[in-house]
């Protein structure tokens, strides 16, 4: 399974992915490479800009995909 089946698969069965859950759970280090070449595939794809409040209390910025119409 190449390394977009294996986001596609994983976006279908918990709705989104982000570039940490990539790493942990599917090994692939670089996620908006792969979000880009299924978008030339013609997926749409939805962006989400995450700002989230860390344990330190510090913001955090980070993306989180999804495929477009499913949550």
């Amino acid at each position: 399974m190449t390394q977009c089946e294996r986001i596609l698969q994983y976006m279908e069965k918990f709705g989104s992915i982000t570039n940490r859950e990539a790493v942990i759970n599917l090994d692939i280090m670089r996620l908006a490479s792969r979000i880009h070449d299924l978008q030339k595939e013609g997926y749409n794809i939805k962006r989400e800009n995450v700002k989230k409040k860390n344990e330190s209390g510090e913001f955090k910025h980070y993306t989180r995909y999804s495929l477009e119409g499913e949550q």
